[in-house]
């Protein structure tokens, strides 16, 4: 995939997961600069999975992100197009249920989970709205939504120092630690070109979730958006 495409073609991502997968925790953790882990516990704590409720976790990767919900004694589905994460996944977490699917063609019946959840994997779908409708339809009535996904920072400076990190220090950085940088040049790009908070919440409403909401986390480097099913 060239640095500049941003027209997420599902294969080519796949295959651009696929490549990252053996680091790509690690390589979070470092880019993140530590505030990955505190991200995925905010999720964790907005989700708040019970015991005996079904989760849908997408673009779960390796399964990390599914842990929280298995440890609160939720049934825990984690879900991934890239074979290369979950391959990985399945070596860490051999007990967990990695699932093969699209996040546009869901493969689950109508009004199965309770909790539908994805962290930093929305903007890398073709079809976002699509994504959304799709995750309304296997959601029971009354059920919720969280999404975890980079956004916009409220503060002008802070936005703008930002913006430099990502296209001029998080290249490098990459280049050190993963092995595949230009993964994460688009990774980058595409966190630039995502909408901003209200958009998100406006794409919520447009796909059929009520009361969409949000939460920033790291001056809005990530928003935490939750919405219901009616």
């Amino acid at each position: 995939m060239s640095r500049a495409s941003l027209d997420k073609q599902p294969h080519e991502v796949a295959a651009m997961f696929d490549d990252v997968a053996a680091k790509y925790d690690l390589t979070n953790d470092v880019l993140s600069l530590g505030q990955a882990r505190l991200w995925r516990k905010a999720v964790a704590r907005a989700v708040a999975a019970r015991a005996g409720e079904r989760v849908l976790d997408l673009a779960a990767g390796t399964g990390t992100s599914s842990l929280p919900f298995r440890e609160a004694g939720a049934y825990v589905v984690p879900c991934d197009f890239s074979l290369g994460m979950l391959r990985e996944g399945k070596k860490r977490h051999p007990g967990l249920p990695l699932t093969a699917g699209d996040a546009t063609r869901l493969p689950f019946a109508d009004g199965v989970f309770d909790a539908v959840t994805i962290s930093f994997g929305l903007r890398n779908v073709q079809d976002t709205q699509g994504a959304l409708g799709e995750m309304l339809r296997v959601t029971r009535p009354g059920g919720r939504i969280v999404i975890c996904e980079f956004s916009h920072p409220t503060w002008q400076p802070f936005r703008t120092v930002y913006t430099e990190y990502l296209m001029r220090a998080l290249p490098p950085i990459a280049t050190s630690v993963s092995s595949n940088p230009d993964a994460y040049v688009y990774l980058a790009e595409s966190i630039r070109a995502w909408p901003d908070q209200p958009g998100l919440a406006a794409r919520l409403r447009s796909a059929g979730w009520e009361r969409p909401a949000w939460r920033n986390l790291t001056g809005g480097v990530v928003a935490l958006h939750r919405a219901y099913k009616p």
